[in-house]
């Protein structure tokens, strides 16, 4: 008599390795645990890097990339997909076709063009392989200020440019965009969401005074995954994974970890893993 009757919601990440632990696949796999679900991963490059910033960035080749999907999704197939750092234009098409043929899987995919150190973490062609192909696949995209500048072509300082940033990024071809507005010189952060149907719903929260934001939009864009695996809606997903990284933020703004931008804290509130009942 098969006793196995029950399993747990899953998050594949696709994203790149910190071996600082703040960011990349280790905030990921951190927030999905933390989030009450089961955690996998596909391993797309190699950043060397600490909370100071990125020494260098080693390429996981295609191939490589193409079994761990294969070997992850007829093994334990996921209820919804992070992805995040993808450089290179031959990576986005070997994830896009893995992914395509499983079109109702949730998919969260957070743009990684800039580091929270400043640093530029993606190759320029690969900027247009992206929106062609891999926008069309994410339910929701995940940009922050210096990345919706470069996909939106325009300086944005103020919510009413945030606004018209998010108008043209839809534009490319999105299902829906959370556009992170952290980096805004205000009092509180605002973010806003552009949803499916057209409209927009703004978000705002107090700003703290910390450096420890390392891997924050990781965190986010993994959090809004988790949400989605656990059967929450698009919007339900982006408001509790806005709420998740700030209250990490909120509960990692005065610990010192590394010498830089440290990490939030993942573990504030860690949730046990959550039983999917199974058909018997």
């Amino acid at each position: 008599m098969n006793s196995k009757t029950y399993t747990y919601p899953s998050v594949v990440t696709i994203a790149g390795f910190d071996g600082s632990g703040g960011a990349g696949i280790q905030a990921d796999m951190k927030t999905i645990s933390a989030l009450g679900c089961y955690a996998t991963s596909a391993l797309t490059a190699l950043p060397v890097q600490n909370t100071t910033g990125v020494k260098s960035i080693f390429s996981i080749p295609e191939k490589v990339v193409e079994e761990q999907l294969e070997t992850i999704l007829e093994d334990i197939f996921p209820d919804a997909v992070k992805i995040g750092m993808v450089h290179t234009s031959a990576l986005v098409k070997t994830i896009v076709e893995k992914l395509s043929p499983y079109p109702k899987l949730p998919v969260v995919f957070d743009p990684v063009m800039v580091a929270t150190s400043g640093d530029q973490l993606i190759e320029e062609e690969t900027i247009q392989t992206i929106v062609q192909e891999l926008f069309p696949i994410a339910n929701v995209i995940t940009p922050n200020l210096d990345e919706a500048e470069i996909l939106a072509n325009m300086k944005i300082e103020t919510v009413e440019e945030m606004k018209i940033a998010g108008k043209k990024i839809m534009q490319l071809g999105c299902q829906s965009v959370l556009l992170k507005g952290g980096h805004l010189k205000t009092q509180q952060l605002t973010s806003l969401y552009f949803l499916p149907d057209g409209s927009m719903k703004s978000f705002e929260f107090p700003k703290y005074k910390t450096n420890n934001t390392h891997g924050s939009g990781c965190t986010l864009s993994s959090a809004i995954a988790s949400y989605l695996a656990q059967g929450k809606s698009l919007l339900a997903a982006v408001s509790l994974g806005q709420e998740y990284i700030h209250q990490a933020i909120y509960h990692g703004k005065n610990v010192k970890i590394g010498k830089g931008n440290g990490p939030v804290n993942h573990f504030f509130n860690p949730q046990k893993l959550i039983k999917n009942e199974m058909d018997r």
